[in-house]
């Protein structure tokens, strides 16, 4: 048991980092780049991320399983040779994405952009987006090592690549910048060019660490194989049969969320154009997708690492037909996710102007930036409990339903999209896509109760509890602001915003804590372990 909690820290913890520093780095590149560059950093990734998703197919995680299957029956040879066609798959995936991106930027591009945009942003745009296909020829590649490593149980190389990946990346991209936007004197395109073209490199310095990993490790999983006794000997085309249908449920989840952005990419500007607001929409879509994306994205990623860790327990539940234990484990990772994501996000909404002023930087256009800010702060939820009603659909052997509630959510995202942004300008875009997830999670939410019989009434009861008290937190909260903001106001000076945010937040945080204590609710969710808050928060 310990062997799997201490598997779960390093990979939550690998995640959580990568993602902080994901958002971190993100301050100083926007105050180099600005607006423009950020929209056009956006144009990149969104297409890079669902080619990428589409080139692994979610071989790595299906991989991982497949190893971890045979290694219980002491077939090693079966994993490894699992391990050599899934690279030799992998590296003919990358391929042909590498080549379907680096050939039709220039297409993506045109339909990306409105059409009152020059020649030259769609030479630029295309540019940047064969800048980053690259990195399609190397990492679906190292993504099957590292899932070789988790069916051995080995989550370190994991861990560790991951975190030196986004290192070496972001170190790349910094310094990129800086050289050609202050020593050569270059555009912000070719900056962007570069710092899209940073996925590569970080990719590179992945792939060393678990080439040494790899070499550590080899003489053991080498004994292992002369051990053996039996092999199943399965033929290629029963393993990639076997390997498919492993692998197919893990895809749709990873793409939801970049193909809600790929419908804004190919509809956004030319709706703000529509709606005449053609001269903020390139800041609007940036100051959406990247800079408010990664300031959400923090509290969903700790709130889903701790529910999807409970995930493989509900699919052994579930084939075992022990039905009470799993109605528990599902009822826990859905309160899990409520009891973590709607205050952080409730608190963000109502920080929104301090904590998009801390990390971005302080001007005339923070107001309008913190509205769209505080509008994409709930929809974070929405992602979560789409990430974690999926993958529970996954566990209860209903995973072709996720593909029905995705495509309903997409098409909702495709007819409402540009009706909302003339309706209601940048924000519309949020609203349909807001709408478009709901849908999505509610289709799901009635398929795990119709094929299960399972009962929200638990769910929905400590969830009204957690209203009430994210409700006295988010009064205290904006109390706390408004009171400081008097003093140091915090839409003239960072430091103010920094300050404001930092203490409003921690207080708020504490305050919550302690209420959820009090009631039992933390102990009643998370069980018997928040005893040793004990001697800090004592009833």
């Amino acid at each position: 048991m310990s062997k799997i909690l201490k598997g779960t820290m390093i990979l939550t913890g690998a995640t959580f980092l990568s993602k902080f520093l994901g958002m971190i780095y993100t301050v100083p590149f926007e105050q180099m780049v600005g607006p423009e560059g950020m929209s056009l950093y956006f144009y990149a990734y969104t297409p890079y991320n669902i080619l990428l998703s589409l080139s692994t197919l979610g071989v790595p995680m299906a991989v991982s399983k497949f190893v971890s299957k045979y290694n219980s029956l002491e077939d090693y040879q079966t994993g490894r040779e699992m391990f050599k066609s899934g690279m030799q798959l992998m590296a003919l995936t990358g391929l042909v994405t590498f080549l379907m991106l680096f050939f039709g930027a220039e297409t993506i591009a045109k339909f990306s952009l409105s059409g009152e945009d020059s020649a030259a942003s769609v030479a630029d745009t295309a540019m940047v987006i064969r800048m980053v296909s690259f990195a399609l020829l190397i990492i679906p590649s190292m993504s099957i090592i590292r899932g070789f490593f988790q069916g051995n149980e080995s989550m370190a190389p994991t861990g560790v690549s991951q975190v030196i990946e986004q290192i070496v990346r972001i170190a790349f991209l910094l310094v990129a910048v800086y050289i050609v936007i202050y020593l050569m004197d270059g555009g912000i395109p070719m900056a962007i060019g570069f710092s899209t073209f940073a996925a590569f490199i970080g990719g590179i310095a992945s792939l060393i660490v678990l080439i040494i990993y790899w070499k550590k490790r080899k003489p053991y999983l080498d004994r292992q194989l002369e051990q053996q006794e039996y092999t199943y000997d399965l033929s290629k085309k029963d393993m990639f049969k076997e390997l498919i249908s492993y692998a197919g449920p893990f895809i749709l989840v990873g793409i939801a969320t970049p193909l809600y952005q790929l419908i804004d990419q190919f509809t956004f500007n030319k709706a703000m154009t529509a709606a005449g607001l053609s001269s903020i929409s390139d800041a609007s879509l940036s100051a959406i997708h990247v800079l408010s994306h990664k300031l959400v994205i923090i509290p969903v990623t700790l709130g889903i690492g701790l529910s999807l860790a409970l995930l493989p327990a509900i699919t052994k539940s579930f084939t075992g037909q022990k039905m009470n234990q799993l109605n528990h484990q599902i009822n826990q990772a859905l309160q899990i996710i409520a009891l973590l994501i709607i205050p952080a996000v409730v608190g963000l909404s109502i920080l929104a102007f301090e904590a998009f002023g801390s990390f971005y930087g302080v001007d005339e256009q923070l107001g309008y930036y913190g509205e769209l800010l505080r509008w994409y702060a709930p929809v974070g939820l929405l992602f979560a409990l789409y990430t974690v009603t999926s993958a529970i659909l996954q566990g209860v052997n209903q995973q072709n339903f996720a593909l029905i509630s995705l495509g309903s959510g997409l098409l909702i995202k495709l007819l409402t999209n540009s009706w909302f942004i003339i309706l209601f300008g940048a924000k519309g875009s949020i609203i349909s896509t807001g709408t478009a997830v709901l849908i999505a999670v509610s289709l799901n939410l009635w398929k795990i109760h119709s094929s299960i019989q399972f009962s929200y009434r638990h769910v929905f009861k400590r969830t009204l509890l957690i209203l009430i008290l994210t409700a006295l937190m988010g009064a205290a909260v904006w109390v706390i602001k408004w009171t400081f903001s008097l003093a140091w106001d915090p839409m003239e000076n960072r430091l103010a915003a920094l300050f404001i945010l930092l203490i409003s937040a921690g207080l708020g945080g504490l305050l919550y804590l302690w209420m959820a204590y009090q009631t039992t609710l933390l102990e009643r969710i998370l069980g018997g372990r928040v005893r040793v808050l004990d001697k800090f928060l004592r009833r």
